[in-house]
Formats: C-alpha cells, sequence, structure tokens
C-alpha cells in the first residue's frame, strides 16, 4: 500500500490528510471551504485516490492559508507515499472536456518542482466561497511539495465553474497515469539517473 499522512499545524492552520495512491477514488474532506472540498472530492476520484482531510483554518479570514496549506500537506502526502519511486510511470498527461471547456494537464514526478499555469483568461473572482486565484497557489504549493513539474493550461472556455472543475479533474487523471505502477519496470527508478 502506497499512502501517506501528514499532520500541519501552524498559527493559520490545523491539517491532518492522508493519501492513499492504490485506493478507489473515496473521498472524505473538510477544507472548511465547500467548493474546495468538492474539487478535492473530484481529484481523489477521478486519480482513483483515497483521500481523507480535515482542516481548521482561519476561514474567517479568507481561504487562503487554508487552501495553499492543504496544497503543501498534499504535496508531501504524495511525495511519501511514493517513497523510491521504483517502478512508476513518472509522467502524466490529460485532456480533460467539460462542456465548452478545455485543459491540458502534463507531469512529470521528476524530483524538479515546477508550475507552469495558463488560466485562459480572467475567471470570475469567487466561486461559492471559493477565491478563484487560490487555484494557482494550491497548483503550485502542491507541485513544490511533492517534488513534481505541473503544466496546467486552460485551453478555452468561458465558466469560471467549468475551468477550475476541469484542471482538478484533468490533474487528478494525469497524477493517476504517473504513479501508476509500469509491470515492465517494477523494479526500476524511472530515470537514466537512477533517481528520482
Amino acid at each position: 500500500m502506497r499512502s501517506g499522512n501528514v499532520i500541519r499545524e501552524t498559527r493559520e492552520t490545523k491539517i491532518d490528510l492522508t493519501i492513499d495512491l492504490d485506493g478507489s477514488g473515496r473521498a472524505d474532506v473538510e477544507s472548511g471551504i465547500g467548493f474546495f472540498n468538492h474539487m478535492l472530492t473530484l481529484l481523489a476520484a477521478h486519480g482513483r485516490f483515497d483521500l481523507v482531510l480535515n482542516c481548521d483554518g482561519d476561514i474567517e479570514v479568507d481561504g487562503h492559508h487554508s487552501v495553499e496549506d492543504i496544497g503543501i500537506a498534499l504535496g508531501q502526502a504524495v511525495h511519501k507515499a511514493l517513497g523510491d519511486k521504483k517502478g512508476i510511470t513518472r509522467y502524466g498527461t490529460f485532456f480533460l472536456p467539460m462542456d465548452e471547456t478545455l485543459v491540458m494537464v502534463s507531469l512529470d514526478i521528476s524530483g524538479r518542482p515546477f508550475l507552469v499555469y495558463d488560466a485562459g483568461g480572467a475567471m470570475a473572482p469567487m466561486i461559492g466561497q471559493y477565491d478563484t486565484e487560490l487555484t494557482e497557489e494550491f497548483l503550485r504549493a502542491f507541485a513544490f511539495n511533492a517534488g513534481i513539474t505541473l503544466h496546467v493550461k486552460v485551453m478555452y472556455g468561458t465558466n469560471s465553474h467549468h475551468k477550475v472543475e476541469a484542471i482538478f479533474k484533468a490533474l487528478g487523471r494525469a497524477l493517476h497515469a504517473a504513479v501508476k505502477i509500469n509491470p515492465e519496470t517494477a523494479d526500476e527508478i524511472p530515470s537514466t539517473k537512477g533517481m528520482l
């Protein structure tokens, strides 16, 4: 079982997060932000990960600390769950359509964290109680703590809900492909360097 647990406590948030990369897509998440709960649930479902999260954050200020810190914790948990990375496929790319929106997510579990994010133009400032600017903050925190090179591009679209939802679904699908064990190279680290 490839799983990772992270407990993160600061003056702004208290987070307990566990991920099982070989799960079935079940999620039990409480971030304090309804729309973000929905996005994390979709990420788990489309990634076929089991995700348990409880976050007690200072959402009376705004959602920034909670969303960013959950990204940090999720990245750290994925990094733990991957262990030595033997046998993983390493790369994953997924194009996901949602009505008028098309999103591409491409990633490399490289050990070299990087984020390229293109939201495809302006979004509505808020979706429910979720600040759409926090999508980039979450992705950056996740990628840098997981050790992933991550490219996210909204190819086109007009509805902000569709754009953000397609990003999270595509991230789940691309990550699922990248963490999958390749039976042909199950005992190998997928790098000519011999490490990731």
